[in-house]
């Protein structure tokens, strides 16, 4: 059984470190250009910051439903992802190509794609995020791994 991909009548929630300042500012141009609304959770400059302040809320608002899915990017894409797998209704996938992120879609319904700004070019980056959108959750088997992920 098919499984929805996400509602993009929602922003997508988007976050950088200083690292991934330059791929957020790109991916957001991108989203933008295909017509989908974007909610910056910032940084907005390449001024040293710190991943988690940026990881928490974009991870918060696709928890809360506030946004269709999230991106997160930082240098190798590991504490951001770290970061957002807290949230108990997150599966945030570091994903630098695009197997990875249809992969990230279709068997674990990952709903935050993180990429490491120091490993992959926008190009790729790009792809991916298209990758992302348009990928299904198979469900079937994948569903009950799903389920299993969230601590009780």
């Amino acid at each position: 059984m098919e499984h929805p991909t996400f509602n993009l009548t929602l922003p997508v929630a988007i976050g950088a470190d200083h690292a991934g300042f330059e791929y957020k500012e790109e991916v957001i141009s991108y989203l933008e250009a295909k017509g989908l609304q974007v909610k910056d959770y910032g940084t907005h400059s390449k001024d040293s910051v710190d991943y988690p302040d940026y990881a928490h809320p974009v991870s918060t608002a696709v928890e809360r439903g506030l946004a269709a899915f999230g991106i997160l990017i930082c240098g190798s894409a590991n504490g951001v992802a770290i970061t957002a797998n807290k949230h108990q209704g997150i599966r945030a996938a570091i994903c630098w190509g695009e197997e990875l992120a249809r992969l990230a879609r279709s068997h674990n319904n990952a709903n935050v794609l993180c990429i490491p700004a120091r490993f992959v070019d926008t190009a790729v980056a790009n792809q991916m995020v298209d990758v992302f959108i348009s990928t299904v959750f198979e469900g079937g088997r994948h569903q009950d791994r799903v389920r299993k992920m969230v601590c009780l």
